[in-house]
């Protein structure tokens, strides 16, 4: 990596391009590399101050890996380290804070816990048209996916 031999070591690039390359490798199935990665990452962005948004970041995408796997409680708490420093470094409506909110909405939903779930991905959906507007397609899959955890967690009350 061009980055590992241009900047010192340590460096918050560094930590952005091991970042994304996990991210890459989680997409295509390689879960032992892309943890790996993930970790080195971590390494170096939790010696930036508390609520770098690198740390939220990379917290957020590690926890997506582990959600991959099957490692719920390990996402679970990743998700939610993530968005309290998301919702502790940016104001209240920003996009940022949509990404791990839907996450851990999802996380849920696929654990059944839809009620847990709703609060989260309407927030999720709240930011999003406030943020992006009512026509984005992101926005537009949110009120696709919300309705279906409204009409999902009400078929489950039912049962």
């Amino acid at each position: 990596m061009i980055r590992r031999s241009a900047l010192p070591q340590g460096h918050p690039d560094i930590a952005a391009s091991l970042n994304n390359l996990a991210e890459f490798y989680r997409t295509k199935g390689r879960y032992g590399e892309a943890e790996l990665l993930y970790q080195e990452a971590l390494t170096i962005f939790r010696t930036l101050p508390h609520g770098h948004p690198g740390i939220a970041t990379n917290l957020n995408n590690l926890a997506l890996l582990y959600a991959n796997q099957g490692r719920d409680k390990e996402a679970e708490s990743l998700y939610q380290e993530a968005l309290e420093i998301q919702r502790n470094a940016l104001p209240p409506d920003h996009p940022d804070i949509a990404n791990p909110l839907n996450n851990l909405a999802a996380l849920y939903v696929n654990q059944g816990r839809y009620l847990e779930a709703i609060p989260l991905m309407k927030r999720a959906w709240e930011i999003f048209r406030g943020s992006l507007g009512d026509e984005h397609p992101d926005t537009k899959k949110m009120a696709t996916n919300y309705t279906s955890l409204v009409k999902k967690a009400g078929s489950s009350l039912q049962k």
